[in-house]
């Protein structure tokens, strides 16, 4: 069904007032053992295991996102939450108000009015036709069903992650997790959506810094680790300092957005130093220009340090994995760049399983070996005296940057319930 100009509006323009703020969850969730993790590349794999456990589910459907477009995959994805709620299923869909941003009333309204307890999480007005909500967002791609199976990565509901859509198709990965850490994702992403969720034992309550090695040595293990912008600020960089420091082997990083800062990259260039074959994955072709002229200005101080960087060329990068060694891997939707570093709300998995960590390895490789083009001293790109000044300012901003970042924006990000231009509103009170 086409949507007519005089229906489409702004997600602020049909939110109702603040509901609630973004839960600020003081928990830190723990090593989960006996878990089945499957990788999914891409849309085709990911969208058809999505729909389907969407499709299958029987009491309750999660979803967090970012974006959402009125494509065939936005369209597919309307159509399956429609039917899940006329059938008794309770549906809660939570999108961000920048990145769902142009949604139509049409669509935002087919949804609630089936039932679907839809909520925008910090929508604003546009100035002289500019969005201008750019900074904490939302960015946290997460899909629990019945509490028994979770999806969990950086695909979001959008035709440019299926290789149909043209050049501009993202490379992109996901999870899917069954098992008892399927129980810590349900519970988190309750408490962010404004639900009730059971109780957590008292030393899960409490602010604790468990080592990343206190896990049990088998496999299928799995760990969620979050953002947000109240207790756990640096969790998901503070992981990767640490198995970067602890690694042994090999690390392989693939990242859309690469502009970490000084602490991270310091332990990059040590991992490198200290013989690990280290190995970056970031955009040649990307979808921002400025990610990739922004990734670029650390290259000369990986590289002078052993450390491997190579520019995929085929598409935009979007995914954001790595690998530890032989068994240690994260999957989420968490960039190393300032934005998901110290701004946005994000959230990974850990994964400590062999064969897990060998079919990441494998796919990496084959886009390294095939796909992108090998950067090098010589030939990587850079400029004289002004890229040294310019590179010896950006480390320094960026060894800053999570404490000034506090600062701005100055409001609290909240969300808000949809309603109906009818002015009913669909929703329980959160």
């Amino acid at each position: 069904m086409s949507i007519s100009p005089m229906e489409k509006t702004t997600v602020e323009q049909i939110a109702a007032p603040p509901t609630s703020e973004p839960a600020a969850v003081d928990v830190e969730y723990r090593w989960q053992g006996n878990n089945r993790v499957e990788l999914l590349e891409n849309g085709e794999a990911y969208f058809p295991r999505v729909f389907e456990a969407m499709r299958q589910a029987k009491t309750e459907i999660l979803l967090e996102t970012f974006i959402v477009f009125e494509d065939k995959v936005g369209e597919e994805l309307k159509t399956v939450l429609i039917d899940a709620a006329q059938r008794g299923v309770r549906v809660t869909a939570s999108f961000d108000g920048f990145g769902c941003g142009e949604l139509s009333t049409g669509f935002l309204t087919a949804l609630s009015g089936a039932g679907v307890h839809l909520q925008m999480f910090d929508p604003a007005p546009k100035h002289l036709g500019i969005r201008t909500n750019w900074f904490r967002r939302l960015h946290r791609k997460i899909v629990v069903v019945d509490g028994t199976v979770a999806f969990i990565g950086g695909i979001n509901f959008s035709a440019d992650h299926l290789a149909d859509f043209g050049p501009e198709a993202k490379q992109d990965y996901s999870v899917e997790i069954q098992g008892p850490a399927v129980a810590d994702i349900h519970h988190f992403a309750l408490l962010q959506c404004g639900r009730p969720a059971r109780a957590k034992y008292w030393w899960q309550r409490r602010r604790q810094r468990r080592s990343e090695l206190a896990f049990d040595d088998h496999d299928g293990q799995v760990r969620l680790v979050y953002r947000d912008n109240a207790e756990h600020l640096t969790d998901i960089e503070e992981v990767y300092r640490l198995v970067l420091r602890t690694a042994q082997r090999r690390v392989v990083i693939a990242n859309a957005y690469f502009f970490p800062g000084y602490r991270l990259l310091r332990e990059i260039r040590n991992a490198a130093r200290r013989g690990v074959d280290v190995r970056l994955i970031l955009q040649g072709q990307p979808d921002m220009l400025v990610a990739k002229l922004a990734a670029r200005m650390t290259y000369d101080y990986l590289l002078k340090s052993g450390v491997k960087i190579y520019e995929y060329c085929d598409r935009p990068l979007h995914g954001k994995v790595a690998l530890v060694d032989e068994d240690w891997s994260t999957v989420g939707s968490s960039n190393l760049d300032p934005l998901s570093l110290s701004m946005n709300l994000e959230a990974n998995v850990l994964i400590r399983d062999r064969a897990f960590n060998r079919d990441l390895f494998e796919r990496l490789e084959e886009l390294s070996d095939h796909h992108c083009k090998a950067m090098s001293v010589d030939n990587a790109p850079r400029g004289r005296v002004w890229h040294m000044t310019v590179g010896f300012l950006v480390f320094h901003f960026l060894r800053h940057f999570p404490a000034w970042a506090g600062w701005l924006p100055a409001h609290k990000p909240r969300l808000k319930a949809f309603t109906s231009p009818t002015g009913s509103d669909q929703h329980e009170p959160h």
